[in-house]
């Protein structure tokens, strides 16, 4: 029966790849998205927790998306948080999203106060010398054929010089003085965010009753590291899963369609045969099982390919976008490697029964 079911797919070779193919499509397409969409939020999480932050402070009413609230509250609250007993560090920042030849967030900082956070590892160049100087990470320096410390770079339409490169994990990729962000985006002297060093990690949440008890800041969003980092999920952000299901769902289709009418075809151009097979004694079992078997060698060769060819994808990705964090989660592939191999398996199922139940004699008088 494996001879059969191999001369079969060998018979009909374009069907076959055909049919593989669509499946490995199926494959790279749910993978990828997935790499994709997930690369950012983990990429995002590592770089923030690189800044070396034990608390976070957010205005009122702000999303915990960065970049998406704008530099609503004035810089100068700092000041208020440095003179609190247990903060030893307060660091503001503006992240503001741009939309130029990528989308991406640009930082704001203070140099002085956020390199206290943490230091900065610097590859190359210096800290800011002036306000049109921006600091890069060692991944954007390596982007587009490579950037190096002296050349301008254009920031919000506005030219910045490459004063340091750093490497990467702390925070952004591009970063700017606080006080130049804040006029380009028409908030000078105001803040999106504040990151707090604490004396000890048992006094955090003491840190936090006195930020909130302090009049002014009521409503302000006071949280751990831990806490914020634990946002950053898919379920968190807007459209994620929505996107994600309509991409696998329109997948599934395309290898269930796919796989169903090579199969049904192939029934209606081996009537004959099935018909010799059952006049033979073949059961309808066995003729099921026969179609089921072509179908799940396709498809194992199809999700085999599709594996193939999303590690492809990753290497050139990584190669031509080196700031896109591409990740492939194991959990993924065994998700899309199930979804396309129960799509080809229904997909076969009716014109599998479909041949079992042919009438041996009206079989074999077919022409």
């Amino acid at each position: 029966m494996n001879k059969l079911v191999l001369a079969n797919l060998i018979h009909r070779p374009m069907r076959s790849i055909i049919s593989a193919s669509a499946i490995a499509i199926e494959v790279v397409m749910m993978v990828s998205v997935a790499a994709i969409f997930l690369g950012q939020i983990d990429g995002q999480k590592i770089r923030t927790n690189g800044i070396g932050a034990d608390m976070i402070v957010r205005p009122a009413n702000s999303s915990f998306v960065a970049g998406l609230g704008g530099a609503p509250v004035p810089a100068r609250n700092a000041e208020a948080f440095r003179k609190m007993p247990h903060v030893m560090i307060a660091a503001p920042a503006i992240q503001h999203t741009v939309v130029e030849s990528s989308l991406e967030i640009i930082w704001g900082v203070d140099f002085e106060s956020y390199n206290a956070l943490r230091p900065f590892t610097f590859l190359q160049g210096t800290p800011f010398q002036g306000p049109n100087d921006v600091i890069v990470d060692d991944v954007f320096a390596e982007s587009d054929n490579g950037h190096h410390v002296g050349e301008t770079i254009k920031i919000l339409n506005h030219p910045f010089r490459i004063c340091g490169i750093v490497a990467a994990g702390k925070g952004g990729r591009k970063m700017i003085p606080i006080e130049t962000l804040g006029q380009l985006i028409g908030s000078p002297n105001h803040a999106s965010i504040f990151f707090l060093k604490a004396d000890s990690q048992d006094n955090l949440e003491t840190i936090r009753k006195e930020i909130q008890s302090t009049p002014g800041f009521e409503g302000y969003k006071v949280q751990t590291m831990r806490e914020f980092l634990s946002l950053m999920t898919p379920e968190n952000f807007p459209g994620f899963n929505i996107a994600l299901d309509v991409v696998t769902t329109i997948a599934a289709l395309v290898g269930f369609l796919v796989i169903f009418l090579s199969m049904y075809t192939a029934i209606l151009e081996r009537t004959r045969e099935i018909g010799i097979l059952k006049s033979m004694g073949a059961s309808k079992l066995v003729i099921v099982t026969m179609v089921l078997r072509e179908s799940i060698m396709m498809s194992l060769v199809g999700i085999g390919l599709g594996i193939g060819l999303t590690y492809v994808i990753h290497a050139v990705l990584n190669q031509k976008f080196p700031t896109m964090f591409f990740e492939i989660t194991p959990l993924w592939l065994i998700k899309a490697s199930i979804i396309a191999f129960t799509g080809a398996i229904i997909g076969a199922s009716y014109p599998a029964f479909l041949a079992a139940r042919k009438d041996p004699i009206d079989a074999l008088s077919y022409e």
